[in-house]
């Protein structure tokens, strides 16, 4: 069959020329007779393909000379435990922001180890997590070693429309879903990372862009797989690192370089936002709930309002090779992954199913939300 259109959070659809490229060095990388997936990560080999990354990483990104890049395992979600065991200080005081159930799910992970609080949530709002909150430094405790946000919510579609202002206290953020969408100023960030398989990559491997300051006061009990400091040691090596991911991400990072960098993607994601974003502005037959200032690029969320009607839109959109349009079983209606790697074509078939469907059926009245 051809391949279908992946509007799946994660992990997302690749580009067709990654692929085909990772399938055209599959069994034998470089003439060297093995596939990347054999080559030993102590190989000139790989050495090469895990320096040519972090260059180009850097590079794409603008990344400051003293911060630290490392091509980690684990996920983003072992991240809510190795920033609290490699950032507190002995005061053991971080702040937390909260807006949805990732930096929940940190937040309380970050409770086992010392004297984490929540800052600020949109938790409160109506409808739930649906924007993002005001913050000044007046939120923050002065004597906090961090405080820690997640840029975007990947299940409702919102994303931070500023950065915080946090004064001197680092500031970390998982950017899963966001980064490599836009350009960002990582010097404003103590620490950053981000799941490779939602924009930049396939999953397995997670990224951490991490200020050279904040390395080197872990906590005595942390896991030698969460130490940043022997992680950075050891250029991401201490042990096998997940070489076909690094593999992976080396040609997205190739690919974007290729076709203009961080703005062309921007350009590109802004370009494929609007035009369902427009859709829905201009229809009475979907609902958005998400704040208008807040809305993310990359994951929008809509809703019919009948949930007979929401699965009817799925199903015809599979059969037009829309897939994954499923949002998440807690809030239900549909989620719109439109990643990097997304095409236009496949949000341009996404707003002409919209059109056509909201004809087809009997008009629906949005709820209120």
């Amino acid at each position: 069959m051809n391949r279908v259109y992946n509007f799946s959070s994660g992990p997302s659809m690749l580009p067709l020329a990654v692929l085909e490229k990772a399938r055209e060095e599959l069994t034998n990388y470089k003439n060297s007779g093995m596939s990347v997936m054999e080559i030993p990560h102590t190989s000139p080999e790989f050495d090469e393909i895990i320096t040519s990354l972090e260059k180009s990483v850097r590079d794409l990104l603008e990344i400051p000379e003293n911060y630290k890049v490392l091509f980690l395992q684990g996920g983003a979600t072992s991240q809510y435990a190795a920033v609290p065991l490699n950032l507190l200080s002995e005061r053991k005081c971080a702040d937390y922001i909260i807006t949805g159930q990732r930096s929940r799910n940190a937040y309380l992970e970050a409770k086992k180890y010392g004297d984490i609080v929540i800052a600020a949530s949109s938790g409160g709002a109506g409808p739930v997590y649906n924007t993002v909150p005001e913050t000044s430094k007046a939120n923050f405790r002065p004597d906090a070693d961090y405080v820690y946000m997640c840029y975007t919510n990947a299940v409702c579609g919102t994303k931070f429309n500023y950065v915080p202002d946090t004064g001197n206290i680092p500031l970390v953020a998982d950017m899963t879903g966001f980064l490599f969408s836009e350009p960002v100023d990582v010097s404003k960030f103590g620490l950053i990372f981000a799941s490779a398989e939602a924009n930049f990559g396939i999953a397995g491997l997670t990224l951490v862009i991490v200020r050279d300051d904040l390395i080197g006061r872990v906590n005595p009990l942390t896991p030698s797989m969460l130490n940043y400091k022997l992680l950075a040691d050891n250029r991401s090596m201490y042990n096998t690192p997940p070489t076909f991911n690094v593999y992976m991400f080396k040609l997205m990072v190739d690919w974007m370089l290729s076709i203009g960098g961080l703005h062309e993607l921007k350009r590109r994601n802004e370009r494929k936002a609007s035009i369902i974003y427009d859709e829905l502005d201009r229809s009475q037959f979907y609902t958005t709930p998400v704040d208008n200032r807040c809305r993310s690029m990359m994951v929008i969320r809509f809703f019919t309002g009948d949930a007979d009607l929401d699965e009817k839109f799925i199903a015809e959109a599979a059969a037009r090779g829309l897939t994954n349009l499923r949002a998440d079983k807690n809030i239900g209606g549909m989620r719109a992954a439109i990643y990097n790697s997304m095409p236009i074509e496949g949000v341009e078939k996404l707003k002409q199913l919209m059109k056509e469907f909201a004809e087809d059926n009997p008009r629906f009245e949005g709820i209120e939300m």
